[in-house]
């Protein structure tokens, strides 16, 4: 069947026929769709007052980069380390995690193009690796990694840059010759050339990452030194110590201790079981992405009892749905479109993720929440990475309902699980397609 003339006319006529239609049409001409719809008691229902909340630090802001995944693991860090130095603020460079991520994954991309030298190079695998080699996003398995390699500096170590906290152009660059290096690669790969001179023409690439890197990042401390006044007003001064000491001794994390569960309602993951995602990492060497796959309710207890112990939440979410973003407020039923458009988007959550319409995009930490008298969250203190202008001065509020819709993944300690979830992890481990939804990364700026 077409649209014909008959048909448009029937259209417009079951548009005109109700007078609300041209209201809503004349307001979201003004203000757009999502303004037209707001809901007016969305403010109402978050008071950002929260009954349980953890220590946090001074607002960050990611700027025009998609390194939300690492502030949001980084202002996790950076609360132990508060309470080692004794300081009522501290910040993480993430121009330093920025520079080992960056070539890490050249040199992840780079394997995994040798790995598949022998696929047609139009295979479905070939063209997801070539897409977006060198993007900012992540996941938390993937810094857990850079932590445990490279270990972390103080802000004033490894300052910004214009290229770390604008990356659009390095990462053109830098996609444009990962392209080129994987062609040669291939290339050399019929002309029939060994691994290891395979793997020699890869270290050739990679210090020509390195020297872009080290020209738009900056040099990277091999140690450093670092002075400080506490909250006493007391001086301190570090000397010689080496970024991986640093984080040993002022962060103190036993990495593999960091478990991450996901939420993913769809028939092909059940829960239980323990998931990784195919050609998905940043360091070679690392530990795979691993997350156990679990109910919902499962990762609001464990944020909860990490969050009455005083322990920030790393989680990944799709932060753009139903966000009021100058309000800094996330809720199910920000924009009432039933009231403006006449229905609403009908689509559970295992459908959303099914059918393209929803997935992980953004990482942020928990840093509250709300609990009625009988225990249950009523709504949770986020704390955000885009600066303080938005929200409670960056900190922004979420819905129970919201964290149930859009919320995908937690990263806590073991001891915040029950045994039953975690018996998952000596399981064989699923793995799961490179496309599949549970290996987006998180990248919104």
């Amino acid at each position: 069947m077409k649209i014909t003339t008959d048909l448009l006319k029937q259209f417009k006529h079951d548009f005109d026929k109700n007078p609300v239609n041209h209201a809503v049409k004349n307001a979201m001409s003004k203000v757009g769709l999502n303004k037209s719809s707001i809901d007016n008691n969305l403010t109402r229902r978050h008071s950002f007052v929260f009954s349980h909340e953890t220590k946090k630090g001074d607002i960050t802001n990611q700027k025009s980069s998609g390194r939300c995944w690492m502030f949001a693991a980084l202002n996790t860090a950076r609360v132990d380390t508060m309470k080692k130095l004794n300081v009522k603020t501290f910040e993480f460079s993430q121009n330093y995690t920025l520079f080992w991520d960056k070539l890490e994954k050249s040199n992840y991309f780079l394997e995994s193009i040798i790995e598949t030298a022998g696929e047609p190079l139009n295979s479905r695998l070939v063209q997801h690796l070539l897409l977006d080699p060198i993007q900012d996003g992540g996941q938390w398995d993937m810094f857990s990694g850079l932590l445990e390699k490279y270990g972390a500096v103080p802000k004033s170590v490894m300052p910004e840059t214009y290229h770390s906290s604008n990356t659009r152009e390095l990462n053109q660059l830098l996609t444009a010759k990962l392209r080129e290096f994987a062609a040669k690669l291939r290339d050399s790969h019929k002309d029939g050339k060994s691994s290891e001179e395979l793997s020699e023409q890869k270290e050739s690439f990679l210090s020509f990452v390195y020297g872009l890197l080290t020209k738009t990042l900056g040099e990277v401390p091999q140690a450093f030194s670092y002075e400080y006044r506490d909250e006493d007003n007391q001086f301190h001064r570090m000397t010689d110590i080496t970024p991986q000491e640093f984080f040993k001794h002022y962060v103190s994390w036993d990495l593999d201790e960091r478990i991450s569960l996901i939420n993913a309602p769809t028939e092909d993951k059940p829960y239980g079981k323990a998931y990784t995602v195919k050609y998905l990492g940043t360091v070679k060497e690392g530990k795979a992405i691993t997350y156990v796959n679990a109910p919902i309710e499962v990762l609001k207890e464990a944020a909860i009892a990490s969050i009455k112990d005083g322990e920030p939440v790393w989680f990944g979410c799709d932060v753009g749905k139903m966000l009021e973003r100058e309000a800094g407020i996330m809720d199910d039923k920000a924009y009432d479109y039933e009231a403006t458009l006449g229905e609403t988007v009908e689509l559970t959550k295992a459908q959303r993720l099914d059918y393209g319409e929803s997935l992980l995009t953004h990482a942020m930490v928990f840093v509250g929440v709300d609990l009625d008298d009988q225990g249950n969250p009523i709504k949770w203190k986020v704390e955000n990475s885009w600066g303080d202008k938005n929200g409670d001065k960056g900190i922004y509020s979420m819905s129970d309902k919201w964290f149930d819709e859009y919320n995908y993944q937690v990263a806590v300690k073991r001891q915040y699980i029950d045994e039953e979830w975690l018996k998952a992890l000596d399981q064989p481990v699923v793995e799961l397609e490179p496309w599949d939804p549970m290996g987006s990364l998180a990248l919104v700026k």
